[in-house]
């Protein structure tokens, strides 16, 4: 009896990823066919707690342990979209949970996660994915990032958190906003707090 219910189960998941990947991908112009496999080979439920896994699929973030978050598929799949990834790219994922490396890891040979940039080392990386909102990019990122390397991230200007394509010039890490996305502003990339009238 348990067999059959885990078999059930496991149907109703793989039914659900489908689903995301048709309803919420494919018609916001995430089409990719390594990218769209990517989302069909990484079960999505792995990485939420089990008493969330029936909302998994639904197109919205994800609370987990810690005040982290499991974004939207659309806002990872609008990351590897913008990411342009290779098999080639040695990539550095920073993100709270695993999800986001695991879809790079169908897409690029070497994929290397940190919880934190703090803790992120190695490198030099030709992309870096940061799974979050950042109101500054330190230019420590720039520390990590191979010549003509690229990050991918979201960025928070005036109060709406935007998908954005990063590279470094000078020593200096300068991103362009590429569209409006939904992410969870990480505390880590905050700006400096200032005091004015």
């Amino acid at each position: 009896m348990t067999l059959v219910d885990d078999r059930h189960a496991a149907d109703d998941m793989q039914t659900a990823r489908r689903a995301m990947i048709d309803s919420q991908l494919r018609v916001t112009g995430v089409n990719s066919p390594a990218i769209l496999a990517a989302f069909n080979a990484v079960p999505r439920e792995d990485f939420v707690p089990a008493e969330r896994r029936v909302v998994a699929y639904a197109d919205r973030a994800v609370p987990l342990a810690g005040g982290k978050v499991l974004s939207p598929a659309l806002t990872y799949g609008q990351m590897l979209e913008a990411a342009d990834v290779t098999a080639a790219d040695t990539v550095l994922v920073i993100s709270g949970n695993g999800y986001l490396a695991a879809l790079a890891e169908k897409l690029a040979t070497t994929v290397t996660r940190h919880d934190s940039l703090a803790d992120a080392t190695g490198g030099p990386y030709t992309l870096i994915l940061i799974d979050g909102a950042a109101e500054v990019l330190p230019d420590r990122l720039a520390a990590l990032l191979a010549d003509d390397g690229r990050i991918v991230t979201g960025l928070v200007e005036r109060g709406v958190t935007r998908l954005a394509l990063a590279r470094c010039a000078s020593g200096k890490v300068a991103a362009t906003a590429l569209g409006e996305a939904d992410f969870a502003v990480l505390p880590e990339f905050a700006a400096p707090k200032t005091w004015s009238f």
